[in-house]
């Protein structure tokens, strides 16, 4: 059994024998007066705001996000979170978009940008004027002669503001100008360690929109690019060893929706992996085939080949799901003949649609598309089906799926919902396993799986103490220690 004095005894000798003792007398005053009793709980209380300040700045944390929103196309049609920017902090809900590497809110001066939004939520912008730790990036940036997402940064004449101006793939667009601001996140090492940090992070300040993103039905405070970019915010923190260089999250499709996102590796058994597309901007996999009812479709393999440029994108800001024509018709006709007995197929505005008077769980077939490496996404028939509602009785489903315009297949959140989602920077692999998302996700906050705690619960798993002398810094170390010393104390 693990013996914690006997390890702090082991600790305090060495410290001993490698330090030089000098003779130094400071003055000392009691934060607790003797003359007052003093509860435990203020004790408690007293350490955590200074663990708080010790911790701030600590390396290698878990950062969690709370998700909002739902891949339900007729309720909302995309998830979306907060973070916090500028001093003092200003909070802003901005969408979650993996097929895209920016952060970029509204500014003040936006001239065309809606000002509600049909989702229930205030508009927040973000005005540089009223953040002490704004700072504009000039055009002499070093940053200002890089690419950023196809599109190079631009100095207008007249004008020492480094800009930016592109388009996402639905044909919205926005442009702007970058800022230097901070940055707010809980950085989570455990249950009882947790540090109220601060990042500085470069950031797009949105003066123009376009397309859906002018309009108020579904108006937001801006995007949160989640993308393998050098500006996007995952990549800015992992390289300067604030988070681990993947990120995380679960969606969940019932009900209201919502789920978890972290900057770290979830950890779940079932999870499976394929290798990323190499030199590729976004997080493109090689899809090898359909099978549908435990049966492989015939679809010429060059419709997924990656030297035709027709890989697969995972992309977390498209709400349906898009197949290249030639797997799209194979996979719509595969899902009419085996329910053609036990349904009605009929066409609705374009679409294959059937009447439904069961479950359709009951009724459809499982799908799994095969990616490279055996990784299978096995997808239940509500993550390929949308439901339009009823028609004289029965319920009408329609096929989710849209025929790609493009050469590109996308996976969006209607296939994303209801799955740990991995995406793995340093390993360049992405993974994913079915899963209840309104459960608590157990969760590395090293870039490797030796050590884990529960977002949501934030419970540290009892294998991982050990762990935390080789992770942690020594300044940190000499803090838990004191405070097995001081519990030691309080409890034998």
């Amino acid at each position: 059994m693990w013996n914690p004095r006997g390890l702090i005894l082991a600790v305090l000798a060495l410290l001993v024998q490698v330090s030089v003792v000098y003779s130094v007398v400071l003055p000392l005053e009691r934060a607790f007066p003797l003359s007052q009793p003093v509860q435990l709980s203020q004790l408690r209380a007293r350490d955590r705001v200074r663990h708080s300040r010790i911790l701030q700045g600590v390396v290698g944390g878990v950062v969690e996000f709370p998700v909002q929103g739902s891949s339900d196309p007729f309720l909302i049609g995309l998830y979306f979170t907060k973070v916090k920017l500028g001093s003092p902090p200003k909070e802003f809900n901005v969408q979650i978009d993996t097929g895209s590497d920016i952060l970029w809110v509204t500014c003040s001066s936006c001239s065309n940008c809606p000002q509600n939004s049909g989702l229930g939520i205030q508009l927040n912008f973000f005005d540089t004027s009223s953040s002490s730790t704004a700072r504009i990036v000039s055009c002499s940036d070093p940053l200002c002669a890089s690419e950023i997402q196809t599109t190079a940064t631009q100095c207008p004449s007249g004008s020492n503001q480094c800009s930016y101006s592109f388009e996402y793939g639905d044909g919205s667009g926005t442009s702007g100008s970058y800022i230097y601001d901070t940055l707010y996140f809980d950085a989570i090492l455990g249950e009882s360690l947790i540090a109220n940090s601060t990042a500085l992070i470069v950031f797009g300040c949105s003066t123009y929109q376009t397309g859906d993103l002018s309009k108020t039905d579904k108006a937001i405070d801006g995007i949160f690019g989640f993308g393998q970019g050098d500006l996007s915010v995952i990549s800015q923190l992992a390289s300067r060893g604030i988070t681990p260089r993947v990120f995380s999250h679960c969606l969940k499709g019932q009900g209201n929706g919502g789920g978890i996102l972290v900057l770290g590796e979830i950890l779940e058994p079932s999870i499976v992996y394929s290798p990323l597309v190499p030199s590729k901007p976004h997080y493109n996999l090689n899809l090898h085939g359909i099978t549908v009812n435990g049966q492989l479709l015939s679809i010429d393999p060059s419709a997924f080949a990656a030297s035709n440029n027709r890989e697969t994108i995972v992309d977390s800001g498209t709400t349906l799901t898009y197949l290249v024509e030639e797997a799209f018709d194979p996979f719509v006709s595969a899902i009419t003949a085996t329910v053609s007995q036990s349904v009605t197929p009929t066409m609705s505005k374009g679409k294959q649609c059937y009447l439904v008077s069961n479950s359709v769980s009951e009724i459809f077939p499982q799908v799994s598309l095969n990616f490279e490496g055996g990784a299978s996404m096995v997808l239940k028939p509500e993550e390929y089906l949308i439901h339009l509602g009823f028609y004289d009785g029965a319920a009408m489903w329609c096929i989710g799926f849209e025929k790609s315009p493009g050469g590109v297949s996308i996976l969006g959140d209607l296939v994303l919902k209801d799955k740990i989602f991995v995406y793995d920077l340093a390993r360049q692999r992405v993974g994913w396993a079915n899963y209840d998302c309104s459960l608590s996700v157990n969760v590395s906050i090293t870039s490797g799986k030796d050590q884990f705690m529960n977002a949501g619960q934030l419970n540290m798993s009892s294998s991982s103490i050990e762990m935390l002398f080789k992770v942690l810094p020594l300044s940190i170390l000499a803090l838990f220690l004191h405070s097995l010393s001081f519990m030691e104390f309080q409890f034998l």
